[in-house]
């Protein structure tokens, strides 16, 4: 196969992700500059944590693109490392080797796009290698301020509506996605040896690591999710406002991101909080009523 062709087919292995998202990625209501942008951002960021979670594709050529052999793709570390410097040519004006780190350039080119936030996943991805576990709730959050609120900064970066309280709102919102995504795969994240659920939180509610990996959760397991879904609901609450702050059709953007937050919320209380058998998902008719909500500014 042709190197473009491999390049092409890479690309688009990591950017089809984006429909399973909670959130809408590049809405069409979109302008198309945006649109083109935030599917940019998407599919370095996607790419960085599927480094990270070693969720590359069989056969991919991932490493080679990014001047690595390609037995490279069995330690993340590396991985990590080369899309930093990759990430570090393109905002010196130099050429990146990854066909989705060039397709940033034109985001990176036209706002005021930094590396900063793409540093942050990827520090965020290097410290999924390394802890395990989160002893608090505080830690937990240190984490999502790595791992979600620079998505949050990106899309106001490329939308140009970067201001201090809009970032504060944004990181809630960010915070709280990234949470409520923890507590829909609690199994899948124990089976990477993973646990996002703070351990003092744990002990509070008296759930063991073993009682997270039966088939179905045990009343203590579900008491403990009720109470990590409802500190989630508070986040998004928190964050709403931003949705107020803004107008057209990055209102609408912003509403689709805190009802995606929601309806999973709402989707983990349906399964009555057992969250085990596998990821509890929202249905597009509730995420239309939770988007309509937020519109309308209903809590």
């Amino acid at each position: 196969m042709a190197t473009d062709d491999l390049q092409l087919r890479d690309a688009s292995a990591v950017l089809d992700k984006a429909a399973d998202e909670n959130f809408p990625v590049a809405p069409f209501f979109l302008p198309r500059s945006w649109r083109d942008d935030l599917m940019a951002v998407y599919g370095v960021v996607r790419l960085i944590d599927d480094i990270g979670d070693g969720d590359l594709a069989p056969g991919s050529a991932h490493a080679r693109h990014l001047g690595l052999p390609d037995a490279a793709t069995d330690d993340p570390m590396p991985l990590l490392d080369a899309v930093e410097a990759d990430l570090g040519a393109l905002f010196s004006g130099a050429e990146p080797g990854h066909p989705l780190v060039r397709a940033l350039r034109p985001a990176a080119d036209r706002g005021p796009l930094t590396i900063d936030p793409f540093l942050a996943l990827i520090e965020a991805n290097r410290q999924d290698q390394l802890v395990t576990r989160y002893e608090t709730y505080d830690d937990l959050v240190a984490y999502c301020a790595l791992s979600a609120n620079p998505i949050g900064r990106l899309v106001l970066a490329i939308t140009g509506t970067e201001t201090p309280e809009r970032i504060r709102r944004s990181d809630a919102v960010c915070t709280g996605l990234q949470i409520v995504e923890h507590l829909q795969d609690v199994a899948e994240d124990l089976r990477r040896g993973r646990i996002y659920l703070p351990v003092e939180d744990m002990k509070r509610f008296h759930v063991s690591e073993s009682d997270l990996s039966l088939p179905t959760a045990g009343a203590s397991v579900r008491a403990l999710v009720a109470f990590e879904a409802e500190r989630t609901r508070g986040l998004l609450n928190e964050g709403t406002p931003l949705v107020g702050s803004v107008h057209g059709r990055l209102k609408l953007l912003l509403a689709g991101f805190v009802a995606g937050g929601r309806a999973a919320v709402r989707a983990i209380v349906d399964a009555g909080y057992d969250v085990l058998p596998g990821p509890p998902r929202p249905t597009k008719p509730r995420l239309l009523r939770e988007t309509g909500a937020v519109l309308r500014g209903e809590g």
